[in-house]
């Protein structure tokens, strides 16, 4: 087995170097020695875990909506889910959109002067659901945080963007701040130059939900 996993590491290895590093998974929570990776981190194909007997790691794959509670052992990023070795893992499909990260994906090699999406007051935008009621909005930079309710007026949230405030130095947490989204409603978030539209899911959760259903990444 050792050696099935040292060649997957090395084969997966290979083919994340060709992919340039694009993330796969998000770092949802880490629980006691764990050595590779942190909270809220970015993993790509091929990045290796290894935990402590008792440690935990739990990732969310943004492909297939996987969330996975690994304990102990290692573990590969694979694209889908994780190969493990000596690890128990508890598998759970979780709602979430996948054409968000997708679309971040193609933002983020462009400049930030074309990231904006125009958007006409009341029109449903075709934007990616989150399943969350507080978002978890990954910020680019100081400024201000602008949040505002697109489909019908009256909803608007300016968030002055502190370190003190960020989750890991870049992620506002709207659920770490108390404060809750309309379900069903369409939204805009910005900061500086760049811009995105996002819905919420009618059935979406209140509180801290799984942040790969409630990610926005500006």
């Amino acid at each position: 087995m050792k050696r099935l996993i040292g060649a997957v590491v090395g084969a997966l290895g290979l083919a994340t170097s060709a992919a340039a590093q694009v993330p796969v998974a998000i770092v949802e929570d880490v629980q006691g020695k764990v050595d590779g990776v942190e909270f809220m981190d970015y993993v790509a194909q091929g990045k290796v875990i290894k935990l402590a007997p008792k440690a935990t790691v739990v990732l969310s794959y943004m492909k297939s909506c996987l969330r996975e509670t690994i304990t102990g052992g290692l573990a590969v990023v694979g694209t889908e889910q994780s190969l493990i070795h000596q690890s128990e893992v508890q598998r759970v499909k979780v709602d979430c959109d996948t054409s968000a990260t997708q679309l971040s994906d193609r933002e983020a090699g462009q400049s930030a002067a074309t990231t904006f999406r125009s958007v006409a007051p009341g029109e449903r935008a075709d934007a990616p659901t989150l399943y969350g009621l507080s978002p978890v909005v990954e910020v680019k930079g100081t400024g201000t945080l602008v949040v505002e309710r697109i489909d019908v007026q009256g909803e608007r949230y300016t968030i002055p963007i502190k370190s003190e405030a960020l989750v890991r130095g870049k992620f506002y947490d709207f659920a770490k701040a108390r404060k809750s989204l309309t379900a069903g409603g369409t939204y805009t978030a910005s900061l500086g130059a760049r811009k995105t539209t996002f819905k919420i899911d009618p059935g979406a959760a209140a509180g801290p939900a799984p942040i790969i259903g409630r990610l926005v990444r500006l």
